[in-house]
């Protein structure tokens, strides 16, 4: 993956009641990527039909190559604000690509 676009699919199962402290979490982490010329490109919200509690939100993330990536992954400037995400925040799936094929 060095030298290319890598793509992020994060699947995040949150805590309904504390929806607004992981957004403000994202928000502040999607400042820190761009740092790193990286960004949330899409989210989905996909709301549990179980009604358990949770909603999973789904974010696709792109950095220009895996080297800037590792840069945000090694900056501390969220370090202050973790709690939000632990908070909320009961599970992560991460899957890491390269841009597919465009069928449109």
């Amino acid at each position: 993956m060095n030298g290319s676009r890598v793509i992020l699919v994060a699947i995040l199962t949150v805590r309904r009641s504390h929806l607004d402290e992981f957004r403000a979490f994202e928000r502040l982490a999607a400042g820190v990527m761009a740092k790193y010329g990286g960004a949330i490109e899409r989210t989905v919200v996909a709301d549990n039909p179980d009604d358990d509690g949770t909603v999973k939100e789904i974010h696709i993330v792109a950095f220009p190559d895996a080297g800037r990536l590792a840069m945000y992954r090694r900056d501390d400037e969220l370090a202050p604000f973790l709690h939000l995400r632990a908070a909320s925040v009961i599970s992560t799936e991460i899957l890491a690509g390269t841009d597919g094929p465009d069928y449109s």
